[in-house]
């Protein structure tokens, strides 16, 4: 995974079930790009860079009768970028 695949990442949206307030979850995928861009052109992470743990750890407002990302592809995608984060950590 790199800083590319969550910039292009996209979700469902949802209105009348609930899902995940989009800005709050845009505000995440932010923090990760950067790391991974980061990493990628071989910087030191950032004081603000993403750990593996913030994300596991994220929580979004729900959102119901509003716009929100739909909730399982936002945690599937999350769970992906955990395991990325956690395996650079490992290098």
């Amino acid at each position: 995974m790199n800083a590319r695949d969550v910039q292009e990442k996209t979700f469902a949206v949802t209105k009348w079930r609930q899902g995940y307030d989009m800005d709050e979850v845009d505000a995440v995928l932010e923090r990760v790009s950067t790391t991974l861009a980061e990493h990628e052109q071989g910087r030191p992470a950032a004081v603000d860079a993403m750990t593996a743990d913030e994300v596991v750890n994220a929580r979004f407002a729900p959102t119901k009768f509003r716009q929100g990302y739909d909730q399982d592809q936002v945690d599937d995608f999350l769970d992906r970028v955990a395991v990325a984060l956690r395996e650079l950590a490992a290098r």
